[in-house]
């Protein structure tokens, strides 16, 4: 399925954990005006992409050849061990790990506290 560009710099930019208001900001625009460039409300132009390109730090050949399916694997086929491999952005992975440790820390307090 081909997607919109607005779809993939919304996914793109949802990868990258910005917010609408960050990407909004760093374009001088307000959130709103951003929201329409990503529903379609406001029509993409070159200059645009290229400005978000640089904000989600891809190319703009990127955003235009962005597919969903590449990033994470997604298919309906499976290899012999009946299991698909997904592949994760390493900042993804980077902050599972982060969370996990603060959760791992915040036990330990919990444990200690419960013990007194």
């Amino acid at each position: 399925m081909i997607r919109q560009p607005e779809i993939k710099i919304k996914q793109i930019r949802e990868l990258k954990n910005f917010t609408q208001e960050y990407v909004a900001q760093q374009l001088g625009l307000s959130t709103r005006a951003y929201s329409k460039i990503e529903t379609g409300e406001t029509q993409l132009t070159i200059n645009r992409l290229n400005e978000i390109s640089a904000i989600l730090e891809v190319q703009p050949m990127e955003v235009l050849g962005f597919d969903d399916k590449k990033i994470f694997n997604i298919s309906h086929s499976t290899g012999n061990n009946g299991y698909n491999n997904i592949m994760y952005p390493e900042k993804l992975i980077q902050q599972y790990e982060e969370t996990i440790q603060s959760l791992k820390e915040q036990i330990a307090v919990m444990k200690l506290l419960m013990g007194k």
